[in-house]
């Protein structure tokens, strides 16, 4: 029998737990956790997750700005705001919201946020914090993977982690946050040869490929972990992952659901990682 990962209902937890210590915060050091959103262009996906961000932020008890700036503006000009939100000391995390408009350089963007405020975990200086094993800011998604897992008290030492996904968003940090917790790890993508073979040895297997119901029940191997960070529109626009849900849920132990499942977690963990930030700027 398949257990139904809620994360959903984790998020509601730790986001209740996180308000009450932003009020101890607030009231021992005077300090409000700040995050700003910059969002450029009008793409609808982008605008509901911004929406459901600033949603989160201010129920917890944070400073929440959102910066929505028209899909024309220049590189040097978002620059340039971000940069002024370097220098706010009200402001502890900076997001820019992801995808930018073709004429703009991400990883540009990405430079210039200030690594302590860069809560998405994006910038080079972190990446080398996490894979040097002293991880700082994480990206967001396997953050709250990795949360879950905790949750659930599913043991990840010894065990074969397959991640299907090789992105700096999700694949490769999460096969670092793994290997942390001494997972041995395969990391597979969309030119991996015999994939369904390869995944079918995996204890934990995480599915980051962008493609509706790749995963289906070949895939998997007997009492395996499942985690679908799939986020995908059917003919009929319904949101589905990228595993074949009723079939795998035949032969998983754990899986998580779409929606319901990674969605909320990635912003719980945005929201940690910005009081976080708070946190310390308290003690410098």
């Amino acid at each position: 029998m398949v257990t139904v990962i809620d994360g959903k209902a984790l998020a509601q937890k730790i986001q209740s737990q996180l308000a009450e210590k932003v009020q101890k915060l607030k009231s021992e050091h005077g300090i409000v956790p700040g995050l700003v959103v910059i969002l450029v262009g009008d793409n609808p996906a982008s605008q509901v997750y911004v929406r459901n961000k600033e949603r989160s932020a201010l129920a917890a008890g944070f400073k929440s700005e959102t910066v929505r700036l028209s899909e024309s503006i220049c590189q040097e000009e978002l620059i340039t705001i971000i940069q002024q939100y370097n220098l706010d000391q009200s402001i502890h995390g900076i997001l820019v919201q992801l995808p930018l408009p073709s004429h703009i350089n991400d990883k540009k963007i990405i430079l210039a946020i200030d690594p302590k405020k860069d809560v998405d975990g994006f910038h080079p200086m972190n990446t080398g914090h996490l894979w040097s094993g002293r991880p700082l800011m994480v990206p967001c998604t396997p953050a709250g993977i990795m949360e879950m897992f905790s949750e659930y008290g599913i043991d990840l030492e010894g065990k074969h982690a397959v991640i299907i996904g090789r992105s700096n968003i999700v694949g490769k940090p999460m096969a670092q946050l793994l290997l942390d917790k001494n997972a041995t790890v395969t990391l597979t993508h969309s030119r991996t040869r015999h994939l369904p073979q390869v995944t079918s040895q995996a204890d934990i297997l995480i599915v980051a490929i962008g493609q509706g119901h790749f995963v289906t029940a070949d895939f998997v191997k007997e009492g395996a972990v499942v985690i679908d960070v799939g986020m995908n529109r059917d003919d009929n626009g319904k949101l589905i992952g990228d595993v074949e849900y009723e079939q795998v849920a035949e032969k998983a132990s754990y899986l998580t659901p779409v929606p319901g499942g990674v969605g909320p977690m990635t912003i719980t963990m945005l929201l940690e990682q910005t009081y976080q930030a708070a946190l310390r700027s308290a003690s410098q």
